[in-house]
């Protein structure tokens, strides 16, 4: 049994890491894995819909990225980042402050001539130093984020965000603000792609889960069922449930976009993969020898090392079967993380 957090590590070139998107959403490369022979298929992503069939269903994530890095002044002048994590009650955001060490409780935050803050607690060590912010807001919070905010591009991309972030760090279905980062395997579907699925008899349907920021953090616990994993809202609503139900029952498969589909769904189904309709926080941690209940294929992107989504798709088609198509992608020059290319795994 794989338990070890090495066994989930690998070498990734730097200029693997996809710094901007694909010209064309759905002209990324795809990468298909047939997780019980290992035979591997170089495509493009609009190819995806050659691999689905009548009868299935493909389950995406309507969350929507928020604007959700900012960049302040406190009172005396000195300059603060933000990056809102999520909205405890109204006007108060669970965040991370940088430098934290150097804004202390009761400082007053300046984010642009119609949006303002104050800290409103000391660092929290419990949650990783977060803080909360009160924000006060001349017209709506989300108008004037709208203005004031920035995309909050991950880490590993090495640059500013621009205008074409707005658009392109944001699936063309998203729909429910919340998420602090994008599902990026449905970065790669556009509305002419979609169609086409649609038009070939495969039913779509939508979850919610909001992608926080822990989804980049690696696990540090040398035992990986040791690692306590961070919680997302997530809803699966009657409709979603019911689709997918009715396309299990006439043997059809259930496609999860992503691992955050991958999670809601596999939060909500029974013991026999049976899905309820549910709303709540998920904090379930798929690593292997984990056993899929409702997911029978998966679109993915390639994820970081020693992350518990790199765990999630190898408890899916097995640590050594990713493992070899990770080194197969670094290979052939496939592109990496958020804006890089896709995986499918049947």
């Amino acid at each position: 049994m794989v338990t070890k957090i090495t066994d989930y590590d690998y070498k990734l070139p730097e200029e693997s890491i996809a710094q901007f998107p694909s010209k064309e959403r759905s002209r990324s490369r795809l990468l298909a894995l047939n997780r019980a022979s290992g035979a591997i298929e170089h495509r493009l992503f609009a190819d995806v819909v050659d691999y689905l069939n009548e009868g299935d269903v493909l389950v995406l994530n309507d969350t929507r990225v928020i604007l959700a890095r900012l960049f302040a002044k406190k009172d005396t002048g000195g300059k603060v980042e933000i990056l809102l994590l999520r909205e405890i009650k109204d006007g108060l955001w669970e965040s991370l402050v940088y430098p934290s060490a150097r804004v202390r409780e009761g400082t007053q935050l300046s984010f642009s001539e119609e949006l303002e803050g104050v800290i409103v607690n000391p660092a929290d060590r419990m949650n990783g130093g977060t803080r909360q912010i009160k924000f006060e807001h001349k017209t709506s919070f989300w108008d004037c984020l709208e203005r004031a905010g920035h995309v909050p591009l991950p880490p590993y991309i090495r640059r500013d965000d621009n205008d074409g972030d707005r658009d392109r760090y944001q699936t063309v279905f998203a729909k429910e603000k919340g998420a602090v980062a994008a599902p990026t395997a449905g970065l790669h579907f556009d509305k002419e792609l979609l169609s086409k699925i649609e038009s070939k008899g495969i039913r779509i349907a939508y979850i919610t889960l909001h992608v926080g920021y822990g989804t980049f953090k690696p696990v540090k616990c040398e035992e990986v069922s040791e690692h306590k994993i961070h919680s997302e809202y997530y809803k699966v609503s009657g409709d979603t449930a019911k689709i997918v139900n009715e396309a299990k029952s006439r043997l059809g498969r259930v496609v999860a976009c992503g691992t955050t589909v991958a999670r809601s769904l596999e939060s909500a189904a029974d013991k026999n993969g049976r899905i309820s309709p549910t709303e709540g926080e998920t904090d379930i941690f798929i690593y292997p020898p984990y056993r899929f209940k409702a997911v029978d294929a998966m679109i993915t992107n390639f994820h970081l090392p020693r992350t518990t989504l790199l765990m999630l798709v190898s408890a899916f088609a097995g640590r050594d079967r990713i493992m070899s198509a990770y080194a197969e992608a670094i290979k052939e020059g496939y592109r990496f993380y958020s804006y890089g290319d896709a995986m499918l795994i049947l």
